[in-house]
């Protein structure tokens, strides 16, 4: 009896691989600034180029950056989750072009474990089981005022 307890507790303590969820979810990035929380986080004077949008002239240039945030997935959906880590990634981007004196980042990338996915009209996140990922990177810039962007 003994050895069969040893032998049933060793093997509970082999390694078995994770189960862990990293569903990949891409949605428009018109989605989220159309939020109410949005309009309200997002006070207009910083605007928002994804890689590949059409972008007004880059006046000067002021450094890349990268943002990654989480947000608690549970009880929310994949896409809820999703909209919602992608307003604090575009809030952390704000404050950073605020700091350098940029009136746009332009360039945005998804960056998700350094992994680039670029679209001129999505972004994408990563929902796993409890929490849900976005990276961001892009470029601060001065750009011609007067030009309209798809992005606040």
């Amino acid at each position: 009896m003994k050895k069969t307890l040893t032998i049933a507790l060793l093997a509970l303590m082999l390694p078995t691989p994770a189960l862990a969820r990293d569903t990949a979810i891409r949605q428009p990035l018109a989605e989220v600034l159309q939020m109410p929380e949005a309009q309200q986080k997002l006070d207009g004077t910083v605007k928002f180029y994804l890689a590949g949008q059409k972008t007004p002239k880059v006046l000067e240039s002021l450094g890349e950056d990268v943002t990654n945030k989480k947000t608690n997935g549970v009880g929310k959906s994949d896409e809820d989750a999703c909209r919602w880590v992608t307003l604090s990634a575009l809030i952390a981007l704000q404050e950073g072009a605020k700091k350098r004196g940029a009136n746009a980042v332009v360039d945005i990338v998804s960056y998700y474990k350094k992994s680039e996915v670029r679209s001129p009209t999505d972004v994408e996140c990563h929902a796993g089981t409890f929490v849900v990922g976005m990276a961001l990177k892009g470029t601060y810039a001065k750009v011609k005022d007067g030009a309209k962007s798809a992005a606040k």
